[in-house]
Parts: structure tokens; sequence; C-alpha cells
């Protein structure tokens, strides 16, 4: 079996900031540095807390339900402000694995105390301290990259299940989501989001627990998108609860199924 290389810390971390000021440049959304954590706030939370600290959820939650009666008119349903704090968490944090391994081949191993995140602005600190993975192997650095996002994201899926009310599944559903449409998004900030939804394809065939469903990138037959990637969340992010006429593109709600003449390797 192929071998994965730990790198030295802080010389690995170089290409690792390389690549979060390549995706700051991408997107305003893409909001990751490798610096000292930032000054205790109530816009700063720390990854443990998020999975160990009841009160730092509900706070977060409670700011997302203000958020959501704001922007939409409606109070959501019990079970949308968390699933929409928690999406937006574990899409920021699967990127902030998934965009050094697309860019630099190096996967951060991100800890608990080793995160700090801003959910007010969605900005990430990763601590200098942070290891990073390296491998000769395409399959084991894959491999690598779903269990460092599996492993981050656990605990907190645990934290917020009460609150999302979906089973196991259901959970590692959302996070299969945040991690192809993270890399999607950068792809297409990129101005390449067919290499990024082929890479998508590829970390996401399917089969690989406890991530279910597939990335299954197609190209989008609406005639505006111009032959853009598209796809069909395996989980649904409920926007149709605050909107039943914008029923998302991407949901599966819509039981869209890929083209036959589209594969992977297109």
């Amino acid at each position: 079996m192929p071998a994965t290389a730990v790198l030295p810390q802080r010389p690995a971390l170089a290409p690792v900031a390389d690549a979060y000021r390549r995706m700051a440049a991408a997107s305003p959304y893409l909001r990751m540095e490798v610096a000292e954590q930032p000054a205790p706030s109530g816009d700063w939370v720390r990854a443990r807390r998020l999975a160990e600290d009841p009160d730092a959820v509900a706070t977060l939650v409670a700011a997302e339900e203000r958020r959501i009666h704001e922007t939409y008119g409606v109070r959501p349903r019990p079970d949308v402000a968390p699933t929409w704090v928690l999406h937006r968490y574990a899409f920021t944090a699967a990127l902030a694995m998934s965009g050094p391994w697309y860019l630099e081949r190096r996967v951060p191993r991100l800890t608990a105390d080793g995160v700090t995140y801003g959910w007010r602005t969605r900005r990430l600190v990763v601590a200098p301290g942070t290891e990073t993975v390296a491998a000769a192997s395409e399959a084991v650095l894959e491999a690598e990259l779903r269990a460092a996002v599996a492993a981050h994201l656990a605990p907190v899926l645990e934290a917020f299940r009460p609150l999302v009310r979906r089973g196991e599944r259901g959970m590692w559903a959302l996070v299969t989501d945040a991690l192809a449409q993270g890399l999607w998004h950068l792809g297409r900030g990129l101005g390449d989001p067919w290499a990024a939804a082929r890479a998508a394809d590829a970390l996401l065939p399917g089969g690989t627990a406890p991530l279910p469903g597939a990335a299954a990138f197609r190209p989008d037959p609406a005639p505006e998108a111009c032959g853009e990637p598209t796809r069909t969340r395996v989980s649904c992010c409920l926007l149709y609860t605050l909107r039943p006429e914008d029923t998302c593109a991407t949901c599966p709600r819509r039981q869209r199924r890929p083209s036959a003449a589209w594969t992977s390797a297109a």
C-alpha cells in the first residue's frame, strides 16, 4: 500500500497558505488563512466549541433564525436554521481542506483546536501548527482528504443532529454536498468549472463511507448555462420550506437524472 508522507508542520503549510490566497482571489466567500488564532469575540468560535458547547450552537442558530426571518419574511421551520448553520460551516471547513488538495496536492489535517470560525463573515483561520499530508498516489491523497473531512466534521455533526433532525445518512449527505459544491464553487471562481467537477467526481465516486452518494456532475441542459456542470444534491437545503416557488436547480426533490451521454471524463 502506498504510504502517505507527513511533511514538517511549518514548511508544509506554505503551499496551503498560497492556496488560501488563490482561493480568496477567486471568490469573496473563500476566506481562509493560516494565522495565529484571532482574539476571542462573539463573532469567532473555535471548532471544538461547535462540537462540545450547546450554548455556542444555540447562539449561531438563533442568529440564523433572525437572519432568515429578516430575509424571507417568514419564521423558519425549527430544523432550517441549524441546517443552514451546519452546512455553511461544513462548506467552509471542507474547502479549507479540499482547496489545498485541489490546488497544491496537500491535505491539511484540521483539528478541533486548530480552527477558528468567524460565523458572521464565514472566515476560517487555521493555526500555524496544523499538519498537512502529501502522497505520490492520487487515490491515496483522495482517501486522505475524505478521511480528514470526516474526522473534523464528525463531532460537529453529532452536536447538530438533534436540531437538524436527520439520521446518520442524512447528516453525511449534507457533508457530501458541501464537499462537492465547494470544489464546484472554487472551480467556477478560477475559471475552469469542469476541471473542478472532474476532481469532485474522482473524490466522490459513490460508495466512499461515510459519505453517501456521488458528486455526479453533468452538463447543465439549460440554454443559459452554456454547458457548465451541474448536479443533483444528495441532501435538501430546505429552501422550499421558505419559498416553495424557488426550488433550487440542484434540489433532489426535482428528481433530475444524469444525461446518458455524460461521463466524468468528458
